[in-house]
């Protein structure tokens, strides 16, 4: 991260400091005297994104390309992204508990993106074609789809926990209800699987058109993670659609497919076993 330049420094640790801080808020209005807190954390919310925002066309304007081309800004972008869908969700639930888990959520990708910074790079050519910005994009979508799936599995087991517990005031009102989170969380799944799916057909394409090694790009750890999630996610609206997943399992299914995708993302560049790369 600090050989990031001295404004990008800033900016980032001005975003994360704010997600951050929002997250804390989330924490503060779930106690019974704190829920006056919410509008900070959609203050601070907010605040964070502009911060990202402004590093995102710094680095636009560093590689003359869309930030889309190394992993720390897919990463921003994938941040920025599902915290613009947090802020239109919350004009829909307002419950604490969703702020609270989603934030978390947020500010936990902001934070692992600290350990893939990296100065600007020049992206290669291929990376400047619609079919690799479609590959991108899509992508980063489908995180985003999965990442929101969890947050409402997470949501789910807390309901249920509190509710076994007969603590039944502090989930009306403060958690969506379980019939919508089970909705919310099939929906997401497969908005995630259709965009997992062009992702890797836009992806098979580009190694196609550039004449690559087919073998070579199935066996990278990043393909090989990235089509096992998008397998599994299969699987989970293949068995819903016959009426024969429970809700518990389906919860695991997609933890997995979850870590699968993060692993897809970072790990395999943190480790250096990939050789995915859109930049030079």
């Amino acid at each position: 991260m600090f050989e990031l330049g001295t404004i990008e420094i800033i900016l980032f640790v001005c975003a994360a400091a704010l997600y951050l801080s929002a997250s804390v808020a989330g924490v503060l209005q779930l106690r019974k005297t704190g829920e006056n807190t919410g509008w900070l954390v959609t203050l601070f919310v907010i605040s964070a994104l502009a911060f990202e925002m402004i590093l995102l066309v710094f680095r636009a304007i560093e590689i003359k390309a869309i930030p889309l081309t190394g992993l720390f800004e897919s990463m921003l972008v994938l941040t920025a992204i599902f915290a613009t869908v947090f802020l239109v969700l919350r004009l829909a639930f307002t419950q604490v508990w969703f702020s609270s888990i989603t934030v978390w959520g947020i500010t936990a990708m902001m934070l692992l993106t600290a350990f893939v910074a990296e100065p600007a790079a020049e992206p290669v050519k291929l990376a400047a074609t619609p079919w690799a910005i479609a590959h991108g994009v899509a992508m980063i979508l489908a995180g985003v789809a999965v990442v929101f799936s969890q947050v409402c599995n997470l949501l789910r087991i807390i309901a249920v926990r509190k509710l076994k517990n007969k603590q039944i005031c502090q989930v009306i009102g403060r958690i969506p209800n379980i019939e919508k989170l089970d909705k919310m969380t099939l929906s997401a799944i497969q908005i995630g699987f259709v965009l997992l799916t062009f992702g890797l057909v836009s992806g098979l394409g580009l190694v196609l058109f550039i004449k690559a090694d087919i073998i070579k790009w199935l066996i990278d750890p990043k393909v090989i993670s990235t089509i096992t999630a998008w397998a599994l996610l299969g699987v989970v609206l293949a068995l819903d659609h016959f009426g024969i997943l429970r809700a518990k399992i389906r919860g695991y299914i997609v933890t997995i497919a979850m870590l699968l995708i993060f692993f897809a993302i970072l790990g395999v560049a943190i480790l250096g076993i990939t050789q995915h790369s859109f930049s030079a």
